[in-house]
């Protein structure tokens, strides 16, 4: 007698296909009344459709159908003809507020990538993947406001799996808003950490710095790291969803410039969506390399054998792999 292993599919059932295929519309309303502003005009109070399309300046019947769509979903509550926001819309909805989600506008401008996946899927490309010549500076500030969003809470728990000892100069490659910094100096009071990014991501960072209160601990450091050197004399060099943006040979290039910035004995942190052999797990892994087909030139999710190799070749030896609690691993080699 067969024995069949259950797995995701055992769950599967027409209507449930039926869910996924037209979960778009929920998601296009959200990010639609997200991008006018609906929900911060709306605020603590009550306000007719017709109101809310003259502040947005926006059709008032379709402004109305559009609330009338957010009511079904659960994100507003309509009395006659006023409409306010749920809790938990006015909790992460409401610009302004403690716990808003101001990186759901990168979500919002991945739309049209995603649109293209079955032409990136023919090409084996991406049809219009980012460069560095488009990316405004609305942009910047909503992606790397999504990628905080994420980090700020993750941080903490990522640096705990690591070993500290004998680390008091941290480089953040691409570290963004520096969320992952501001953790390595919290734990450590003797650690210095300094963010590499991209000259139009760094005064950004600065403001992310500023607003912690780390100027002292945490500094910047503007450039490429496809293309500049990324100093020396460093203890830990830790690469955050980073590998995923690159290709195979931009990341052994990059582990190299890695392993000349740290000292003797240095450590370098990959963390990322460490594939299994088939690609098929982690899930969000597989899904997000799909992302980065439709929104880059080369990116993709990798295998632990992948990224072990790169490291190798980089001169880095004890290598380990320890998973975090946030579906997203780290692969540690130490400098030779």
């Amino acid at each position: 007698m067969n024995q069949h292993n259950s797995s995701a599919d055992d769950l599967l059932t027409p209507e449930s296909i039926r869910e996924t295929i037209f979960g778009f519309q929920s998601s296009r309303i959200l990010l639609t009344a997200y991008e006018l502003g609906i929900f911060t005009v709306l605020g603590d109070g009550n306000k007719s459709s017709q109101k809310v399309a003259e502040r947005l300046q926006t059709d008032a019947r379709a402004t109305d159908r559009l609330m009338n769509a957010l009511t079904a979903l659960g994100l507003l509550r309509k009395s006659g003809d006023n409409f306010s926001n749920t809790p938990l819309a006015s909790q992460c909805l409401v610009k302004g507020r403690p716990e808003y989600l101001a990186g759901l506008m990168h979500a919002v401008n991945l739309w049209d990538r995603w649109s293209t996946l079955t032409e990136a899927v023919r090409r084996g490309a991406g049809v219009s993947p980012y460069h560095e010549s488009e990316r405004g500076e609305d942009w910047v500030v909503s992606f790397i406001a999504a990628m905080h969003e994420r980090a700020i809470k993750q941080a903490p728990a990522a640096v705990t799996l690591l070993d500290l000892s004998g680390v008091s100069r941290v480089l953040d490659v691409g570290g963004g808003s520096g969320a992952f910094s501001m953790a390595f100096v919290h734990a450590k009071d003797s650690i210095k950490a300094t963010v590499f990014d991209l000259p139009d991501v760094v005064p950004l960072t600065r403001n992310y710095i500023e607003q912690a209160g780390l100027t002292n601990k945490v500094d910047t450091s503007a450039g490429d790291y496809l293309t500049d050197d990324l100093g020396s004399g460093y203890d830990l060099v830790f690469l955050s969803a980073i590998v995923h943006s690159n290709s195979p040979d931009e990341n052994r290039k990059l582990l190299r410039k890695c392993a000349r910035a740290l000292r003797s004995g240095g450590q370098v942190v990959v963390q990322d969506f460490i594939m299994n052999e088939d690609r098929t797990s982690p899930a969000h892994g597989a899904l997000f390399a799909l992302n980065m087909l439709v929104a880059t030139e080369a990116g993709d999710t990798f295998t632990e054998t992948e990224v072990q190799s790169w490291l190798e070749e980089a001169g880095f030896a004890d290598i380990l792999r320890k998973d975090t609690p946030f579906g997203v691993s780290q692969m540690i080699g130490r400098k030779k």
